[in-house]
């Protein structure tokens, strides 16, 4: 027999052995399994900024909140655009964290590449984290629920002997992954990353934007003083830095390939890449540093996208301007009812934005150039785009169509159908002016130039009676350059027209001079006199408004008598009301009455209104050279009535102001402070702040002294 001795070895003694004995002994080590519970990646180089998304995911991650009456957060998800820097901000937060020793117990740090082609499924996770706490492989439970379990089981142990622990799961795709690491104790946190919002774990969200425009300028020069101190190239160039950060969308990815780029070219000024990626046809293009690309990060989430989920972040990166609405969208579908539930899964995986109001969206501008770029490395999807935009060109020239119609119309004539007054119809060309302007611009694409120059000629009379001069003049440059390229001399003198009326409006008069020149000899050109007499029109103005009164006086002349030989009676009208502004600035005060006058009766016989009310207010600073204040505010007084009749605010405030003054004239303080104050307002409703401030300050500054103060001319 051998028996157990009672210590570290067998007792052989007694024992009846027939041949040779061979004993073998086994020692096994009793040390615990390793754990890996400080795992916290290092602090991104570098990291700048965030510091109010900072404090809110702090806040989230508090032990504090886990005591009184508050309900725990047990899960914080923090989610952004791909390159929005939420892996760094998580890192940085938990650091932070810990260093304030909210979380004795340890920290756990697994990646899901949740949009790799093999994600880390909940199971596998568990796995990675019940080893990381020190669990041998062989007693890790096969089912996932079990490894649950045993997780939430060692997480309360730990808790109760080292203290709370923080869980960072990196990288999610799907609420799949991450709630079988849902800890089970209130002590402990979850943070997690992700390039959608995770509603179904009931975790505090945070989404995580572009930075703000000081901040990526920080992370610029951070990132360049960290290679060399002495780099100071973002400082010296500071604006060329705002416009580099600008082109690469505030988006921390993008900047940081910029910043690698002018690291390992030590010699390019800041100014050189901006432009690169100004100028480029494909700025992701440049957008990479031989190990981190912008385009591969958002192929990443464009290739788990559904079918329809991708035509449509395709279709919205097509679409003119920087937001387009949801009516917009419908018709670049090409459905009958708005995407919606498309739009909404897009902006939870954060690829497409809601705009500046309820109904509105846009994309980040990097996520716009990757659309496109994907559209236009596909003939087929070139072909899906172009009828795309087809559609949208459509849409818009009926919608404005309807809207011009509204605008232009008088009493006594059929009314327009689409939109119900002239308020409903400014409102909505106001909502879509920015995706209308842009949408012209595909004009210089021979298969859109006819529906974009509908498009313009529509627009003119909105956007000067806004005063979007600027809009204006970059919609009827792309006309000009239709026209031209088409050999349409009507269409090309027309354009001219309308580009020298808004360079004279915003102060290009010299420009103004030379666009008005050309019309009137491209009409001639034609044989049009009707159109040549206006063009005659419109370089008197410009020539008054440059001082070349007698030349002014000349034009006008002749767009009179060529007016009167067409039988126009508008157009005499215009002319007679041209050559009373000349003449009242060449002091030939009593000639200008009658002309005004003349101009007048001329519209009100034509039924122009609006020429009515031009000349009435135009009377009124006649009659104020003469003095007589009276008849004056007698003039004034019926141009407001039709001004405000057609809710034309901007002449509105002008025709307010002109009254103003007549009454300081006429020692009528009170008065002349109470119509200041109604041109403030109407300015203010024309979107003229500057108009309007200077309105409101005139007001204040009556005290009931005759101030002096020049009328406007609308």
């Amino acid at each position: 027999m051998v028996g157990e001795y009672g210590g570290d070895h067998l007792d052989l003694r007694g024992g009846d052995f027939k041949g040779p004995v061979v004993t073998k002994g086994n020692f096994y080590q009793q040390a615990a399994a390793p754990t890996a519970l400080d795992a916290l990646p290092a602090r991104a180089a570098g990291f700048t900024g965030r510091d109010d998304e900072l404090g809110r995911l702090l806040d989230a991650l508090d032990p504090s909140a886990a005591g009184g009456g508050s309900v725990p957060v047990l899960v914080a998800a923090l989610s952004g655009l791909g390159g929005v820097g939420k892996t760094a901000l998580a890192v940085e937060a938990a650091h932070r964290a810990c260093a304030k020793g909210w979380f004795p117990g340890g920290v756990l740090f697994l990646d899901l590449h949740g949009y790799d082609d093999d994600p880390v499924t909940g199971e596998q996770a568990l796995e990675a984290l019940l080893r990381a706490l020190g669990v041998e492989p062989e007693h890790i439970p096969v089912r996932a629920d079990e490894r649950g379990a045993l997780f939430r089981s060692l997480l309360a142990e730990r808790g109760r002997e080292r203290g709370a622990v923080l869980v960072v799961a990196d990288n999610a795709s799907s609420p799949d992954q991450v709630r079988p690491l849902l800890p089970g104790d209130v002590r402990h946190r979850l943070l997690v990353t992700s390039r959608s919002k995770l509603p179904q774990l009931g975790a505090r969200l945070l989404a995580l934007g572009e930075l703000a425009p000081q901040e990526a300028y920080e992370l610029l020069d951070r990132a360049l003083r960290i290679a060399d101190p002495a780099d100071s190239r973002i400082a010296g160039e500071a604006e060329a830095a705002m416009r580099l950060a600008r082109r690469c969308g505030q988006l921390p990815l993008a900047l940081q390939i910029a910043a690698a780029l002018l690291v390992l070219d030590g010699d390019r000024p800041v100014a050189e890449l901006a432009a690169g990626l100004s100028e480029s046809r494909d700025r992701l293009a440049h957008l990479d540093d031989g190990e981190r690309s912008v385009r591969a990060a958002f192929d990443l989430s464009y290739r788990r996208l559904p079918a329809d989920q991708a035509r449509l972040l395709r279709l919205l990166a097509l679409a003119p301007g920087a937001e387009v609405t949801e009516a917009a969208v419908t018709a670049l579908t090409g459905e009958d009812v708005p995407p919606s539930r498309t739009l909404a899964a897009l902006t939870r995986a954060h690829l497409v934005e809601r705009g500046s109001r309820r109904g509105r969206w846009r994309l980040h501008d990097l996520v716009r150039a990757f659309g496109a770029g994907v559209v236009a490395g596909d003939p087929e999807l070139r072909k899906e785009g172009e009828a795309a935009r087809e559609r949208v060109l459509d849409f818009y020239v009926r919608w404005v169509t309807a809207a011009d119609d509204r605008l232009r119309w008088l009493p006594g004539t059929a009314e327009p159908e689409r939109f119900a007054d002239r308020a409903e119809a400014l409102a909505w060309l106001d909502g879509e002016r920015a995706g209308l302007v842009a949408a012209v611009s595909w004009g210089r694409e021979k298969r859109f130039a006819s529906r974009a120059v509908r498009l313009a000629q529509c627009l003119r009379v909105y956007l000067d009676w806004r005063r979007h001069f600027d809009d204006l003049t970059t919609v009827m440059r792309t006309v000009l350059e239709v026209a031209h390229r088409a050999g349409d001399r009507h269409h090309e003198a027309t354009a001219w027209t309308s580009l020298g009326l808004a360079l004279r409006e915003a102060d290009r008069v010299a420009e103004a001079i030379e666009a008005h020149t050309r019309a009137r000899d491209l009409f001639r050109a034609d044989g049009d006199c009707h159109r040549e007499a206006a063009a005659w029109n419109n370089l008197g103005l410009a020539l008054r408004a440059a001082d070349r009164v007698a030349e002014a006086m000349e034009a006008h002349r002749r767009a009179r008598d060529l007016s009167r030989a067409e039988g126009d009676r508008h157009g005499e009208a215009t002319a007679w009301n041209n050559l009373g502004l000349a003449l009242r600035k060449a002091d030939r005060v009593a000639e200008a009455i009658e002309a005004h006058t003349r101009a007048r009766d001329l519209f009100r016989a034509d039924g122009d209104r609006h020429g009515e009310a031009t000349a009435w207010n135009n009377l009124g600073l006649a009659l104020e050279e003469a003095g007589r204040v009276a008849d004056e505010i007698a003039a004034y007084g019926k141009a407001l009535e039709i001004h405000r009749e057609f809710e034309d605010w901007h002449r509105a405030g002008v025709t307010l102001g002109n009254l103003a003054v007549a009454h300081e004239d006429a020692r009528l303080p009170a008065d002349a402070h109470a119509y200041w104050l109604q041109a403030a307002d109407a300015y203010t409703q024309a979107q003229a702040t500057n108009e309007a401030a200077i309105a409101r300050a005139r007001a204040a500054a009556v005290d009931g002294t005759p101030q002096a103060a020049p009328p406007v001319t609308p």
